[in-house]
């Protein structure tokens, strides 16, 4: 994929994550996304990786909830987010956009900000002008080894998320 290992992808990498920790189905290629279905813990896990533009997620997250029949309260989008440090995560039940397109779109296509979401830091060290370059931009080898653990931060953020539900896993994760 284009964006592979990018600031952008961040999503796609603890779902990958996520998926290949709980051995889920080998991604296909769906409507309007990459699925793959994880059954852990006495639960199925609907995991999606959207084939629409980034900024066009709404699209896939709205057909896939309905398609599943999934509340809203049961789902959780991971978003990468440039105004938190790297490595820094911020699990919330509902929330602005915060200038994240991709978060921007899903509330107009659903019509609520009122979903779970994971906010994964990956910093603001660009130079002026050169956010698109930054976000679009792979990780160097320094902020590699924060990446990866932030990525298996984010799947055990998801599995507390899931088991005992959001404020406890906001209590857990939101340091």
């Amino acid at each position: 994929m284009e964006y592979d290992a990018t600031r952008h992808n961040i999503g796609f990498d603890v779902a990958d994550t996520f998926v290949l920790k709980h051995g889920g189905t080998k991604f296909s290629l769906d409507r309007h996304a990459h699925v793959s279905e994880v059954r852990w813990k006495g639960r199925i896990f609907v995991v999606i990786k959207p084939t629409t533009f980034m900024n066009l997620s709404g699209k896939a997250v709205k057909y896939w909830l309905d398609k599943e029949k999934i509340p809203l309260e049961q789902t959780i989008i991971v978003a990468d987010d440039l105004a938190l440090p790297l490595g820094t995560l911020r699990l919330r039940a509902m929330g602005s956009a915060g200038g994240q397109n991709g978060l921007k779109n899903i509330e107009q296509t659903l019509g609520t900000n009122a979903y779970p979401r994971l906010r994964f830091g990956i910093g603001s060290d660009f130079p002026k002008g050169k956010q698109v370059d930054f976000v679009l931009g792979k990780w160097t080898n320094n902020e590699i080894p924060f990446v990866k653990d932030a990525i298996l931060k984010s799947v055990d953020a998801i599995e507390c998320w899931a088991t005992i539900g959001i404020a406890k896993a906001m209590t857990d994760f939101n340091k």
